[in-house]
């Protein structure tokens, strides 16, 4: 018979007393902290080199995400591997995460759609992410979307006010807001989908110049 969760408070009870990457990983598995783990197959943490010098945060794992337990494997991701080509930024040598470790969606027919998550989930969750920023020490963080700017940034911040601007930030050296990957693919036709892609590629590029200085 399985054994049911007790609710954590918090994420932050969680937490080990000396983290790391690894050990913060494994102590997420059992996060309990949000109604969200009972609708998501797993905890998906975040993932990438051991002293990277960017950070990408985006909203929460996708479907594909969900069932390989791995950030930005899916469709969002591949276009996101293929804009970091093109930036010059190696995939390997960047840390990947979201504001939300497990994956909110609601049924339609077969498929399972993604449903942004609200404020007290994302609240649950912020203790796994200020970790993951305390350990990774990035030199740049890249919010990608409104869900992930705002958690960092504030509620009020507006990616299309500010999208490719460096702001200031305790959290890094370098903090940038853009869109996330998953909104280029919502594009309604080909021409709107390049012209998405090209002013993405031009944010990470801006990015990618600044870590070169």
């Amino acid at each position: 018979m399985s054994k049911t969760k007790k609710p954590a408070r918090s994420a932050a009870e969680l937490v080990p007393d000396h983290p790391t990457i690894p050990t913060v990983r494994d102590a997420a598995k059992d996060c309990t902290a949000c109604d969200l783990y009972k609708r998501g197959t797993q905890t998906v943490f975040g993932e990438g080199a051991r002293s990277p010098k960017l950070m990408l945060v985006g909203e929460q794992p996708g479907d594909a995400e969900d069932l390989a337990g791995r950030p930005f494997v899916g469709p969002a991701g591949k276009l996101l591997d293929r804009a970091l080509e093109e930036a010059g930024i190696d995939r390997d040598a960047v840390y990947v995460t979201n504001v939300v470790k497990h994956f909110k969606w609601e049924p339609r027919g077969k498929r399972r759609i993604h449903k942004k998550p609200n404020a007290a989930e994302i609240a649950a969750c912020r203790p796994w992410l200020d970790t993951e920023i305390a350990l990774v020490k990035p030199r740049a963080i890249v919010c990608l979307g409104a869900t992930a700017a705002q958690a960092l940034l504030g509620r009020q911040f507006r990616v299309t006010a500010h999208r490719g601007e460096f702001v200031p930030s305790p959290l890094a050296p370098l903090v940038l807001a853009t869109v996330h990957p998953s909104s280029i693919l919502r594009a309604p036709d080909d021409e709107s989908r390049r012209r998405e892609m090209k002013q993405f590629t031009d944010d990470l590029r801006v990015v990618a110049r600044a870590l070169k200085r």
